[in-house]
């Protein structure tokens, strides 16, 4: 079969809660690369969806809980036909018959959708008509598994640095693999995600301990992994370390002090940064320890630094205002700007970041000043504001 075409949508952040949009161009498959959901369109339409609050007691009174987090569809009638929802669990769980299934919540209530299939990663539904999906287990079936691994996943955020105690936090999360990182990241709001592959196994209800050889203090001792699916994420583990250091060792053990989880984590930030990235050829012989913070080198050398995330990020309606408010301070030309809009949105990006700061320190800080205004949330991940 053909795979779904990939596509990413549009952010919208307010108030730390996340929306995604995105017009499907017609008929066909199309996989979000931020959440893992699957969309089957009969037909082109712009998609509007969300994450929303599951009442536990209306899945309680149905013998169901939570599997994943619970999406709010909108999008006109009929366009959609299928739903793909990620799951979480391993193999061996997948053969328990009657496991997973999906619910339907609209304002007269709750219905249950048997699945059509169930892959490997996705749980296949068809759409009655749109409101809020979610994926659930059968809690007597979930019991009897309860033993068993789920896909998981470690986050990192690192915190910004005291001053005064010359020490920085980093906040480690466990979770499923089916939350997605945009949803976690908006509730960080001060903190920077720290890249890092992150698939794990873990298991509901059992003890887990964090281990860093350079840390003054890991915090709590231990703790029992549970099945969060928001709508707020908290850390399970606080790393607390010295601000001089670029890289920690940091393992997960399960309670049988057996790894399922380790990394060398390159603590990329704050505000650290190489000779080779942030300065001209002429300056690269100066020892790093001299270097400037990022917030003191030229704002072209900043947008530098962040080129490959703004391109890879950055929403089309974004790069839309960015070159409104670029033309309206005569930052680019009317030719700058017609030649940018013919062009994909990849493309547009390189074309916008790279056209401004071949233009100096002064029109990259007008760059860096509208992002901050227009999407808050994309200047934070860039460490930008």
């Amino acid at each position: 079969m053909k795979p779904p075409s990939s596509f990413t949508p549009e952010l919208q952040t307010e108030s730390a809660k996340v929306s995604y949009r995105f017009r499907c161009p017609g008929p066909g498959e199309f996989q979000c690369t931020l959440t893992g959901l699957v969309f089957v369109m009969d037909q082109e339409a712009e998609l509007f969806y969300k994450t929303v609050q599951w009442d536990e007691s209306l899945l309680q009174s149905a013998g169901r809980t939570a599997a994943g987090p619970l999406f709010d569809i909108q999008c006109p009638e009929d366009a959609v036909c299928q739903l793909h929802l990620p799951h979480c669990e391993t193999k061996d769980a997948l053969l328990s018959e009657g496991l997973l299934s999906v619910v339907h919540i609209t304002g007269d209530g709750m219905t249950i959708l048997e699945p059509l299939e169930i892959t490997n990663t996705h749980v296949i539904v068809s759409v009655p008509h749109l409101s809020s999906f979610g994926l659930v287990w059968d809690i007597l079936g979930r019991l009897w598994n309860n033993m068993k691994p789920i896909n998981g996943q470690v986050l990192l955020f690192l915190r910004p640095p005291n001053p005064q105690t010359q020490r920085q936090n980093l906040n480690v999360f466990l979770l499923p693999s089916n939350v997605p990182l945009e949803e976690v990241s908006a509730k960080q709001r001060n903190s920077e995600y720290i890249q890092s592959p992150s698939k794990c196994k873990l298991i509901k209800d059992q003890s887990y301990t964090v281990h860093c050889p350079v840390a003054f203090k890991v915090q709590p001792e231990k703790e029992d992994f549970d099945l969060d699916f928001g709508p707020n994420y908290h850390p399970i583990f606080e790393i607390r370390l010295p601000t001089n250091i670029e890289e920690a060792a940091v393992t997960v053990r399960d309670q049988t002090s057996t790894d399922v989880w380790k990394h060398e984590v390159e603590l990329t930030g704050p505000r650290r940064i190489t000779v080779q990235r942030s300065l001209p050829a002429e300056d690269s012989l100066l020892a790093e320890d001299s270097l400037p913070a990022e917030d003191s080198l030229p704002a072209e050398d900043r947008l530098l630094l962040v080129r490959g995330q703004f391109v890879k990020r950055v929403s089309e309606s974004v790069l839309k205002q960015l070159l409104d408010k670029l033309l309206e301070r005569g930052v680019i030309n009317d030719d700058e700007m017609q030649s940018a809009q013919t062009k994909c949105k990849a493309d547009k990006a390189r074309d916008v970041i790279d056209t401004v700061r071949r233009k100096g320190t002064e029109a990259s800080s007008v760059l860096i000043a509208a992002l901050c205004e227009v999407d808050p949330f994309l200047s934070r991940v860039l460490t930008l504001r």
